[in-house]
């Protein structure tokens, strides 16, 4: 009987509900659905039902909620204040699961009390449950501030089939988003493992770079990456990028140290046709040709004044003016910076601008010396070997044991250097400590003077590695920084050299 009445129902869809149910149906079963397209179907029904305003809800049964998941209006505009609707209404089409036609709200006793009516001036209302596995999914609901003729069982029919569309769609549609949801964050892991494959490293120090080097890289924010020279902060520089919402777009690095600061001035800011002697054409900064990506620079510590002011415009305005030119140029660029010198103490010594620094010291990542993390040696080892042999090669637990016990100045880049000079030396399918040649090690096997001339020439060589930096040089012997300034000054050494 129920079905014989609904095929005679059927028989009275107009030719323009007929159309959009096809419409509808064509769309519900795409081999891609589109994101807008409850945002269509809302305006498909509104335009046929000569409604006014369109609605579809999500019902949480939980919490006796709903949560709007499209709204429209007659001129194709999204609302997404659900209380301009009626939620009295909205839960009367759930508790009856049934559809609902309403031809003048305004007198209906039993409706009229909702303020959402009142307030709105809504008169007429066709709603409908969308049902998944026998439960109210949601609800499509559309009204008007006046009375509708076609506001009628027969459109009330129209628009529960629709809903039943909906309702055959809704496992397609939610196991659709839980697969781009789950791929997303595969895509993402995926990501994060390529991206972060050649910084190795599983000691719990390395862990907590890895870490932020995840969570800094969804952002934009300015990264200072600290460190001494040979651990990795160009690694770690271009692990930011490619895990960046940027990858995409130029990533450029420039080493600041060592050069003459009108050629990295030119480098770094470009010229115009004239601006000096050889300046034939105009030429790019290096900051225009990283625009819309990441600019990484090395050795930051190392510019000078003059550049350091034009660097903090970058920062501040995110603009530059070319040498010879007073036009300024808007540049959309993420900076990474490096050093592995005591910035802070620099800014002390006013030898770096305190305001450059705090711009600079947005996000800071200090990147732990190889001699903090010798539980990656091993794992280093293994990687370099593979890198640079194409055979197996076996590591002796004595040679393994070398390597950790030397305290490393030059850092990952120094071990690699020694592994590869092994595998040179090396004529089998074993590595043994004959094979590890380290320059430091040897220097010191060979020292013919004094005691005392041996800690003299221990404590100047550490120094000289870093950069004179007294508090670097006493945690790496082990010892506090009174007691190198204490011999330094019982050796009657330069008291130059920088705390």
């Amino acid at each position: 009987m129920k079905l014989k009445e609904n095929l005679g129902k059927i028989k009275n869809i107009s030719k323009d509900q007929f159309e959009l149910l096809y419409e509808i149906s064509k769309k519900l079963n795409a081999p891609e659905l589109e994101e807008n397209l409850i945002e269509e179907t809302l305006d498909l029904v509104i335009q046929v039902v000569d409604a006014e305003r369109g609605l579809f809800v999500k019902y949480n049964e939980d919490s006796n909620s709903f949560e709007i998941v499209a709204g429209r209006n007659i001129r194709k505009e999204s609302i997404d204040d659900l209380s301009k609707f009626s939620s009295g209404i909205l839960q009367r089409v759930v508790e009856s699961q049934k559809p609902c036609l309403y031809h003048d709200v305004q007198t209906d006793p039993s409706l009229s009390q909702f303020d959402s009516i009142q307030i709105h001036k809504i008169k007429s209302v066709l709603g409908v449950p969308v049902l998944c596995d026998g439960k109210v999914w949601g609800v499509i609901l559309v009204d008007s501030q006046i009375n509708r003729k076609e506001f009628t069982e027969e459109n009330l029919f129209f628009l529960d089939f629709v809903s039943n569309l909906v309702s055959l769609s809704l496992n397609k549609i939610q196991n659709f988003q839980a697969l781009r949801t789950e791929n997303i964050l595969l895509r993402s892991q995926v990501e994060r493992n390529v991206e972060l494959s050649d910084i190795i490293g599983d000691s719990p120090t390395m862990k907590k770079v890895f870490n932020l080097v995840i969570k800094v890289a969804a952002t934009d924010a300015t990264v200072l990456i600290l460190g001494e020279s040979g651990t990795g902060k160009e690694l770690i520089a271009r692990a930011i990028h490619r895990l960046s919402l940027r990858k995409d777009r130029p990533y450029i690095a420039q080493f600041c140290g060592s050069i003459p600061d009108t050629l990295l001035e030119s480098e770094l800011f470009g010229y115009k046709k004239g601006a000096f002697t050889g300046a034939t054409s105009d030429k790019k900064g290096l900051f225009e040709v990283a625009n819309g990506g990441t600019f990484f620079l090395d050795e930051i510590a190392d510019i000078s004044p003059a550049l350091q002011a034009k660097l903090l415009r970058v920062l501040q305005s995110k603009e530059i003016i070319r040498l010879g030119d007073t036009k300024p140029i808007q540049v959309d660029v993420r900076i990474i910076a490096a050093t592995n010198k005591d910035l802070k103490q620099l800014v002390n010594e006013n030898k770096f601008r305190e305001d450059l620094f705090y711009r600079l010291n947005v996000f800071p990542i200090e990147i732990p010396p190889l001699r903090e993390r010798r539980s990656d040696i091993s794992l280093l080892v293994k990687y370099f070997i593979k890198k640079y042999s194409t055979k197996e090669i076996k590591l002796l637990p004595q040679t393994l044991k070398k390597l950790e016990n030397f305290y490393w100045p030059g850092n990952v880049r120094q071990l690699e250097n020694v592994i590869q000079r092994a595998l040179i030396l090396c004529d089998g399918d074993t590595i043994t400590p004959e094979h590890i040649v380290i320059e430091d090690e040897e220097n010191l096997l060979e020292f013919k003077g004094t005691l005392e001339d041996f800690e003299k020439t221990i404590l100047l060589k550490r120094l000289k590695e870093f950069n004179g930096n007294r508090t670097l040089t006493a945690k790496s012997l082990g010892v506090s920084v009174r007691w190198i300034q204490l011999k330094l000054k019982e050796l009657k050494t330069d008291d130059s050299i920088n705390e």
